[in-house]
């Protein structure tokens, strides 16, 4: 089975909430997968030619939770080319603001840009929609899950 690192990006626990849900339901499927809270560039570099999900939640005008943001800055100035990283991201953000899900947008416009390859479709959430963000990810871990070999 797959290997998964989950890399959160959270301001208020919402997205820690999701990632830990979907660790259980990954590891539920044979899966090995681990949370990282505080992601640094070393815990990315594990899953080079593995799994990684991106869990991130929006703040001010589309940008990332501070907890995520060293990650993201590493893997932009450091890594570069990376087409043997293979990735899904679940973006949480509420519509009501001009920049709806800017977080995980941007996460994966850097991953794009470095030849990663996205497994499945981003997954966005509207906490306006939605104020229990699992009951929406749950589903969507279960099949992105089914995708990993």
């Amino acid at each position: 089975m797959a290997e998964v690192g989950i890399f959160v990006g959270t301001m208020y626990g919402n997205s820690l909430l999701v990632a830990e849900e979907a660790e259980a339901i990954l590891i539920g499927q044979g899966h090995k997968a681990t949370v990282y809270e505080d992601p640094d560039l070393s815990d990315w570099e594990k899953y080079q030619d593995k799994y990684v999900l991106v869990v991130t939640s929006t703040t001010g005008q589309g940008d990332l939770p501070d907890s995520i943001v060293p990650l993201f800055q590493s893997i932009k100035d450091k890594l570069g080319h990376q087409p043997n990283t293979r990735y899904g991201i679940i973006a949480l953000g509420d519509s009501s603001y001009a920049n709806f899900c800017g977080g995980g947008k941007q996460f994966d416009a850097l991953l794009q840009e470095q030849s990663a390859q996205r497994v499945g479709e981003m997954l966005l959430i509207d906490a306006g929609e939605h104020p229990e963000p699992e009951s929406e990810s749950n589903p969507w871990v279960e099949q992105w899950g089914a995708l990993l070999k």
